[in-house]
């Protein structure tokens, strides 16, 4: 899944785009230095955040992650996949089915419709991120204190997430 050049498009590859910019007019400070980066963390705050989106290519609009900033993460990536696929509740309510596809399934022809799934976290993640870093915001001081609340925010919901997961717990236990 992780082993080949990926591609954000429309209105995610621009929020991309501004993710990744630097903020302000010094180019020294931007949320997210690479693509890449933005695909690792989205997912999960797509998850956390319950959010999902369309694929969306209506401007044509392309952002792309070579295989070469792809391949030195897939430790993470397939991390975060198996996380959401072992969390996800309501995708997959039985925890042994969960735990088939976030280990089992991985990477074979059973997990299109999962990972369909994983890539509608990330497109959702991106909104997520967008909107709670850039959509109030009037001014760079205002992105990096919707940053600040954002981030206490994630670790909350984070943590809250984590702990109603003791099927997972009790199952790795035993």
């Amino acid at each position: 899944m992780f082993n080949r050049e990926y591609s954000f498009w429309g209105t995610h590859a621009q929020k991309v785009e501004m993710l990744t910019s630097p903020i302000g007019d010094n180019d020294v400070f931007a949320l997210f230095n690479r693509n890449v980066d933005v695909y690792m963390v989205a997912p999960i705050v797509g998850f956390l955040y319950n959010n999902r989106a369309e694929l969306d290519k209506k401007d044509n609009m392309e952002k792309k992650i070579a295989l070469s900033q792809m391949s030195p993460n897939i430790k993470e990536l397939e991390y975060n996949y198996r996380l959401i696929m072992l969390l996800d509740k309501e995708y997959t309510p039985d925890v042994t089915q969960r735990i088939d596809k976030a280990f089992r399934h991985y990477n074979t022809d059973n997990a299109a419709d999962d990972e369909l799934r994983y890539e509608s976290y990330v497109r959702g993640g991106i909104d997520v991120l967008y909107d709670k870093i850039y959509g109030n915001a009037n001014n760079d001081t205002e992105c990096i204190n919707n940053l600040q609340d954002f981030l206490e925010e994630y670790n909350d919901r984070y943590n809250s997430i984590v702990s109603e997961n003791d099927d997972l717990a009790s199952l790795v236990r035993s």
